[in-house]
């Protein structure tokens, strides 16, 4: 990101994201805080491609998203980001596997792969034992691994988490993180965006964000 800054249009105008700078390399576990209103969500939006910055550049995997069409945003969205949130957003009367496989339904998977992807996603973040349950019957961390194995099923380069232990237990959320922890290792790119320091002290580098003003982000190369 350069220079990028969002302003919603008024009246009067609202400046939600002041231009600021951010680079995160790929294999990076990056953390963002900042106290309620400070402009985490918008840069999460822009990050994920659900909002457009009102002004500066951001390169996705290289890509200049600014000159992509809405066609091109939506295709690099879901090929190339998958998103974690603090409510679990999974459908209450489709299993745990089909919650997963909904998310390859855009790509024209054939049927016999995307049970295959799900069942061996829902493996890596240990809850192959439970594909065939509703979310009514996991706990809140086994949903939460199935929105993580759902973010995770189309290989994405960037996953984004908003808040993913908001609604968790404490030792609910440690086991959440350790999992980010693992797919890290693994070589995952990841950004959370957490209020809370101990969530902000798994990520390798931490960066503030307060009035829409991102602090202690490395120079953009």
């Amino acid at each position: 990101m350069r220079g990028l800054g969002l302003t919603y249009p008024g009246p009067p105008p609202v400046t939600a994201l002041r231009p600021c700078d951010l680079r995160i390399d790929r294999g990076e576990f990056v953390t963002i805080v900042g106290p309620s209103g400070s402009g985490k969500s918008s840069l999460l939006n822009i990050a994920g491609l659900l909002d457009t910055p009102t002004r500066g550049t951001y390169f996705l995997d290289g890509i200049d998203t600014a000159a992509a069409d809405e066609a091109q945003r939506a295709a690099l969205r879901s090929e190339r980001i998958g998103f974690v949130f603090q409510s679990f957003h999974l459908l209450p009367h489709r299993s745990a596997q089909d919650n997963v496989e909904l998310a390859m339904l855009y790509r024209s998977t054939p049927r016999r792969a995307r049970s295959r992807r799900a069942a061996a996603v829902l493996t890596r973040v240990g809850l192959g034992h439970r594909a065939h349950a509703l979310p009514t019957q996991l706990s809140g961390g086994e949903r939460q691994r199935v929105a993580i194995a759902r973010a995770l099923v189309a290989e994405p380069s960037l996953l984004l988490c908003d808040e993913p232990t908001g609604n968790l237990d404490t030792e609910t959320a440690a086991a959440i993180l350790d999992l980010l922890d693992r797919l890290h290792e693994d070589g995952m790119t990841i950004a959370v965006i957490t209020h809370d320091a101990q969530v902000a002290a798994r990520g390798q580098r931490t960066i503030t964000i307060r009035d829409g003003v991102l602090t202690d982000a490395r120079p953009v190369r």
